[in-house]
């Protein structure tokens, strides 16, 4: 019986890295250092040499570095932030703790991001709702950034600010720069499952601005003024531990070669699933660090898919069966003009397969056989 075939390969990276790991974790423990220790500081400069931003700024996880920015932009009740309803809840769910209204904004069927115009419909909606637009927040779907150019004009025409949610993406380029120089602001996060992922909760905001990397590093510590008593504005403890610092010092000295990888894979899959189904395209000046290998099933029955996957030993995930806008917590929140019907659509359609650096090619030779087999059984069933 073949080897189980794992979704996202954890335990084949921590093998690569080795005794570096536990010496950089084992440091930790010896120093003692355990809130703001020197990793710290060392991981933000090693980031900021990583993308080119000037400023990084740590913090406990992939939500707080949305909602430390979003303190720090002031954003409050009447205000209106525009983002795709086809993404984590986490992009919108933080526009809703500062009591501001999410607008579920459309994505494109091609890249999953962020649709033009769809945005400027969900700007027309903000204001015809009376509320005062202040910004939006692009998500780079998958592992591919946003098409930023128009964005970026349409932000700078409406007076709005643009924080671009990198979650999955950081380690990608667009139109030859790097995630994590574009916007006023970008964060990420390092949760394990993620191209750069730490041992637990993780994340960071990098920007080029002063003023605000100055008011994103008080808020991560209570708001904290001159010295640690002295509290100058309503801050949160969104500060990154050091033991996980510790761990991405030493992934991130693998990354590059790691995205290197990611790419081979993805082409792998692309070149020989392409004539079967519809497969993830980057744009030319775009790269990807393919947090997801994403297919799209339209035409197919995704369930039986995923039922014919699994009999054949290949895991699949959904991300995400159902858009922003149709869940509990967010359904009442206004969307973009005639709605997101791409995001719908797109929810019911896509599956992703298994995609790590450390695949190898006789492992997706078999997840590639049981995709091409699961699609010919449905596609004989549908002419019988």
């Amino acid at each position: 019986m073949s080897d189980p075939i794992a979704f996202i390969d954890l335990a084949a990276q921590r093998n690569r890295i080795g005794s570096a790991m536990d010496e950089a974790i084992l440091r930790v423990v010896n120093h003692g250092g355990y809130i703001m220790g020197p990793e710290v500081k060392t991981f933000e400069a090693d980031l900021s040499a990583f993308c080119g931003a000037k400023h990084v700024i740590s913090c406990a996880n992939g939500t707080d570095a949305l909602l430390m920015v979003l303190m720090a932009k002031g954003v409050k009740e009447g205000d209106a932030v525009l983002c795709p309803s086809f993404t984590f809840a986490a992009t919108a769910e933080v526009v809703a703790q500062v009591n501001a209204t999410p607008i579920f904004v459309d994505v494109r069927e091609d890249t999953f991001n962020l649709d033009m115009a769809s945005l400027e419909a969900g700007l027309k909606t903000a204001k015809k709702l009376g509320l005062n637009p202040v910004g939006v927040i692009p998500v780079d779907l998958f592992g591919m950034p946003a098409d930023y150019d128009p964005i970026e004009a349409f932000c700078k025409r409406e007076g709005l600010w643009l924080m671009c949610d990198a979650a999955q993406s950081f380690g990608a380029s667009y139109k030859g720069r790097k995630v994590g120089v574009i916007g006023d602001c970008t964060t990420t996060s390092f949760f394990p499952a993620k191209p750069l992922g730490c041992y637990g909760d993780g994340g960071a905001i990098f920007t080029n601005d002063d003023e605000l990397a100055a008011v994103l590093r008080s808020i991560r510590v209570h708001g904290q003024g001159t010295e640690k008593y002295d509290n100058v504005r309503i801050g949160m403890n969104g500060r990154l531990d050091t033991m996980q610092a510790a761990v991405l010092i030493e992934k991130l000295k693998i990354f590059a070669s790691e995205i290197e990888a990611r790419d081979r894979v993805a082409k792998y899959y692309n070149d020989n699933l392409r004539d079967v189904a519809v497969v993830p395209e980057v744009p030319e000046g775009y790269t990807s660090v393919w947090a997801q290998y994403t297919l799209r099933m339209n035409g197919f029955n995704r369930e039986q898919f995923q039922a014919d996957l699994k009999a054949a030993g290949v895991p699949t995930a959904v991300y995400y069966p159902k858009p922003l806008n149709q869940q509990t917590a967010y359904k009442h929140y206004p969307v973009a003009g005639n709605g997101v019907p791409v995001s719908e659509r797109l929810a019911a359609e896509v599956i992703s397969l298994p995609m790590h650096p450390y695949l190898t090619q006789d492992v997706q030779d078999r997840i590639i056989k049981a995709v091409k087999d699961a699609l010919a059984n449905q596609r004989k069933a549908a002419a019988e």
